[in-house]
């Protein structure tokens, strides 16, 4: 098993260590445009070996991407991370030749790879590579969900002062400050559905403080965060490459699931060996659909400025 993370910077590094340590390729490549950083920062996570226990080997490549050829699984990082009071959205001209380029470049040497988006706008930029590669649309995946879900979890159990361990709950719709859709409805406790613990005006508050978590951390570091999303992509690769059929939202191609087509959004999939082998139909409420609805026009909105769609 061998991938590759495109992206030195603090996403993507973090993302590779996280793989390595949990020894899911024999090989992982690290990828940048910057001289020495991506042989730097393999070196130095291969220097933990003997003291965490891998066997693991990260390799380092500036700018070569025949190192990454044979890639089962490719992680998409590269692009300028946010700035404080920047939207994802501002960053959709600039990471867009960026993701195209990276894409391409890979799938020369990795014809068969799974290829998961992490740049933003995350759900423009798969629907951009999806578009311009031409792989199946189930080899094609975008990470936000995982995280925006992750982020709720967090929320939520911080709300009512227990383990995230035992909450369960997702997070649907654009990778967005305003387009995800928190399902606070369908949260539950250990199969206890949350609005049991929690008030109308909590779980409200919870949801818009997950809208915002990737803007508070950013207001809060200077930069984008970098911890949860790399444990989130690792949690990706960790269900494909060990086909754990984990249920994960992500962003991927609808062609009339949920009401819309020809678009990339987070919904409820099956995570296994072969990329996203199926749509989850979660039986939305008619606010939940509207609110997934007026998700997509902003979706789609995005994808027009890049004539996309």
């Amino acid at each position: 098993m061998k991938i590759t993370v495109v992206g030195a910077g603090a996403v993507g590094a973090t993302t590779a260590d996280n793989i390595i340590r949990r020894e899911l390729a024999e090989e992982v490549v690290l990828l940048d445009i910057k001289e020495g950083v991506s042989e730097g920062k393999s070196l130095d996570m291969y220097q933990t070996a003997a003291l965490l226990g891998f066997n693991t080997r990260p390799i380092g490549s500036t700018n070569d991407y025949e190192k990454t050829k044979g890639s089962d699984v490719v992680v998409i990082t590269s692009g300028l991370p946010r700035k404080p009071g920047m939207t994802r959205e501002e960053l959709i001209g600039i990471n867009a030749g960026i993701v195209k380029g990276v894409t391409e470049n890979l799938l020369k040497y990795s014809p068969k790879a799974i290829v998961i988006v992490v740049s933003n706008p995350m759900d423009t930029m798969t629907y951009l590579a999806l578009k311009e590669s031409g792989i199946p649309k189930k080899r094609l995946i975008g990470m936000g969900g995982a995280l925006d879900s992750a982020r709720f979890k967090t929320y939520l159990a911080m709300a009512m002062d227990v383990s995230p361990l035992d909450i369960h709950g997702m997070v649907i719709g654009g990778h967005g400050d305003t387009t995800m859709i928190p399902l606070t409805r369908l949260a539950t406790y250990n199969g206890i559905p949350v609005s049991r613990f929690l008030s109308a005006d909590q779980l409200e508050k919870v949801a818009a403080d997950t809208m915002v978590g990737g803007a508070t951390l950013t207001k809060l570091i200077g930069t984008s965060a970098w911890y949860a999303p790399g444990a989130a992509t690792m949690m990706l690769v960790e269900s494909i490459v060990r086909n754990q059929k984990r249920i994960v939202p992500c962003s991927v191609y609808l062609n009339g699931e949920y009401g819309q087509k020809d678009i990339c959004m987070g919904v409820p999939v099956v995570l296994g060996r072969n990329g996203w082998e199926k749509i989850i139909n979660l039986r939305l409420s008619d606010a939940e659909k509207a609110a997934f609805e007026k998700s997509a026009e902003a979706v789609r909105s995005m994808n027009a400025a890049l004539n996309l769609a």
